[in-house]
């Protein structure tokens, strides 16, 4: 498995940063995730580090190296996310839980899959070409895909989602695939700071004209420019399948010298522990909130010149 893998994230007009994302690979088996904590609701970069926290503590534990059932394997893991921030907001008598949209991908041989909750998307371009995006779980794009049969006069807000991780209901997960891969197809997760100010069809342009070390800095400085002073966070993370050059400052992974039971992540190590993720006890939630929260203190300090 070869892929070159770019991405940014950048606060915009926010206070901070609630988006989160990372990639986990073993040999044979390479895991994206990216996830963008809610506004109006506590916590939300907790939310998000921990919902790809216990994604790739799952994938850890179960890729040996490859997962048996990629599709049930993502349904499995993000449903483990929205348990863990219950968990959460259950051991702090939070007076509501922390939430947020999740999107990720799973490559494995020569196919690709995907599963989402939110509105965070993932975009699939080959060529010149989009053939794949996720559908947004929010009441602006159901009213889009039903306005043929039912028309409806009143435009909603695209913001407002009928669900998420962490919310009281079940999450709705939808999940697609195996999507046999091409070399130099182009695969983006990324959160609604990005889609919401910059449109598919310029998303599809850059991601197909320019390398992905040149496409992903121009999409998201429009996005920013786009969205003016109280500018969403914007995060992108690009991955262009068995690329036969890795571009200068994209990072080139090529997993086929990796033993069976290797395992590398960007993703902030789980103290979950990979048998605890059903069964955590109150110090190991503790211990793994301090993780969370130091880390996110420490991303979030200036750093110095």
């Amino acid at each position: 498995m070869r892929f070159s893998v770019y991405q940014v994230s950048r606060k915009g007009g926010r206070e901070k940063n609630e988006d989160r994302m990372g990639y986990s690979y073993t040999r044979d088996s390479g895991l994206f995730a990216l996830a963008d904590g809610m506004g109006g609701h506590p916590e939300g970069e907790v939310a998000s580090q921990l919902a790809l926290q216990t994604m790739s503590a799952l994938f850890q534990r179960d890729a040996k190296p490859t997962l048996a059932d990629p599709l049930n394997f993502l349904n499995q893991a993000i449903m483990a996310g929205h348990q863990q921030l219950l968990r959460y907001s259950a051991q702090k008598a939070l007076g509501d839980t922390p939430r947020t949209t999740i999107v990720a991908c799973l490559l494995q041989g020569d196919s690709a899959y995907w599963a989402h909750c939110g509105d965070s998307r993932l975009y699939v371009v080959r060529g010149d070409k989009l053939v794949a995006r996720t559908r947004d779980h929010s009441y602006s794009e159901l009213q889009d895909a039903l306005h043929s049969v039912v028309p409806m006069r009143e435009r909603l807000n695209r913001n407002v989602l009928f669900t998420c991780l962490g919310s009281p209901s079940k999450p709705v997960i939808d999940s697609a695939g195996p999507f046999t891969m091409q070399g130099g197809d182009r695969l983006m997760l990324c959160s609604d700071g990005l889609w919401g100010t910059v449109t598919d069809a310029t998303i599809t342009e850059q991601l197909a004209l320019h390398a992905i070390t040149e496409s992903v800095p121009e999409l998201v400085e429009q996005a920013l420019r786009n969205g003016g002073p109280k500018c969403d966070n914007v995060s992108v993370m690009a991955i262009e399948w068995e690329a036969s050059e890795v571009a200068s400052g994209a990072a080139g992974v090529s997993t086929q010298a990796l033993g069976e039971e290797v395992f590398a992540s960007t993703i902030q190590a789980s103290v979950l522990g990979h048998d605890a993720i059903d069964d955590l006890d109150d110090a190991e939630i503790e211990r793994s909130i301090k993780e969370i929260n130091d880390a996110i203190r420490r991303s979030s300090s200036p750093k110095k010149s």
